[in-house]
């Protein structure tokens, strides 16, 4: 019966029938699982409560992309974009793909394929570019780029929780697979894409002026990841930073101004909250089940048998497997096997690698993509699940394979 609630419960978040919010269909779930008793209100209490930390990190993240919407930050960065584009496609492509990486690393990958999608749109229509190559863009380098830093993807700190690596260590293990990972994606996406980007486009559209809230957002943005570089170097969760520094960044905004607080917060996907928060109660009830023992059993006794070998398998069955059930659910079993398992460093990770580049096969395989898709809709850019899949299976399996045998080979000797 858990299993089958589970089922229901992520099919209802990927599909939305009936397009009711994804958050529905996880509370719907986790009341669920109470009324037929499969587990008490207090286990599910305690299972929300381990969200804690991902709460304030979603919180700050959502709220600093926002503000830096409203004040106009993402459409200057798409616009200087094509100005610097010099009339060229190929070199736009290329400038909006550097863009997208920047802002998934230091602002999460919702915030790529959520708030910087409708600026690249319209900055690319204004210049007379085809749209669909740097759209995308936001969608692929939102998971490509997910991994470099720990704040660059919820699911990561849904993987490792409390046990989050220093950022001196996640740097060591990630730093040259997230390389290969964003070199791959480009270099598969502009061969896919080169058909598209040919002829020239307008030179001399119209640099909109970057106001004074729009520079206190970058400032803010700068702030904010400075703070979290020295949280995650001093072993410090990194939620409650997160939420701090994006408030202060927004209060100063605010009073600068005189904006009420309603004007941010609006427009904030608030929901994606309880959504997490329905998972987290879905993941402990599936744990309860005893489903995931032989996992907690089969994989450090392979780990250790052939650990490469373990960890290119493991971290490639949970890219194919998001795209079934989307990578946060994922991301949350993969975290809780790797704690009640104590995997290695070199498991965790591979696992890690799986959950955050697998969505890119498929747009079902995360938030920030199926996010990225109803952006899209709202722009009257028609992109199909099948579309999104014939080049999801050019560029993921080999930005995943070159990401694995990196992370696995530099690290792993």
């Amino acid at each position: 019966m858990t299993l089958c609630i589970a089922a229901c419960t992520v099919t209802g978040v990927i599909v939305r029938p009936w397009k009711l919010p994804e958050a529905v269909w996880a509370i719907l779930g986790a009341i669920a699982l109470m009324g037929f008793g499969l587990i008490s209100p207090g286990d599910a209490g305690r299972a929300i409560l381990k969200g804690t930390d991902v709460y304030f990190f979603l919180v700050g993240m959502m709220v600093l992309a926002e503000l830096a919407r409203h004040e106009g930050l993402f459409d200057w960065l798409a616009a200087y974009a094509v100005r610097q584009s010099r009339g060229s496609p190929a070199r736009l492509f290329g400038l909006v793909y550097v863009v997208g990486a920047v802002v998934t690393i230091f602002l999460s990958n919702d915030a790529t394929a959520v708030v910087l999608t409708p600026a690249v749109y319209a900055a690319a229509t204004q210049a007379g570019a085809k749209p669909l190559p740097v759209l995308f863009i936001c969608a692929f380098i939102a998971n490509a780029a997910s991994f470099v830093l720990p704040i660059s993807n919820p699911a990561n700190l849904v993987v490792y929780g409390a046990r989050m690596p220093s950022l001196g260590l996640w740097l060591s293990q990630f730093g040259l697979a997230s390389l290969a990972s964003i070199g791959v994606t480009f270099v598969m996406l502009r061969l896919t894409q080169r058909a598209a980007l040919t002829g020239e486009i307008r030179r001399d559209i119209q640099l909109p002026t970057l106001s004074r809230g729009g520079r206190v957002a970058a400032g803010g943005i700068a702030i904010t990841a400075v703070v979290l570089i020295v949280a995650s170097s001093l072993d410090w969760q990194l939620g409650l930073p997160t939420c701090l520094a994006s408030l202060a960044t927004t209060a100063a905004i605010l009073i600068l101004n005189r904006l009420s607080p309603w004007v941010i917060a609006k427009d904030v996907s608030w929901s994606v909250l309880p959504l997490v928060a329905g998972l987290f109660v879905l993941v402990q009830a599936v744990e309860q089940t005893g489903i995931l023992k032989p996992l907690i059993k089969l994989l450090p006794r392979a780990s250790l048998a052939a650990p490469d070998a373990t960890g290119f398998a493991a971290g490639s069955a949970v890219a194919l497997l998001c795209n079934a059930f989307n990578n946060l659910p994922l991301g949350l079993v993969a975290g809780s096997v790797a704690s009640s398992a104590h995997l290695s460093p070199h498991l965790t990770g591979a696992l890690l690698i799986g959950v955050d580049l697998g969505p890119n096969l498929s747009v079902t395989g995360s938030l920030a993509t199926i996010l990225w898709l109803v952006a899209l809709r709202r722009e009257g850019q028609a992109v199909s699940g099948w579309d999104f899949l014939r080049q999801g299976c050019l560029v993921m399996p080999p930005a995943l394979i070159a990401s694995l045998l990196v992370f696995l080979g530099f690290r792993f000797t």
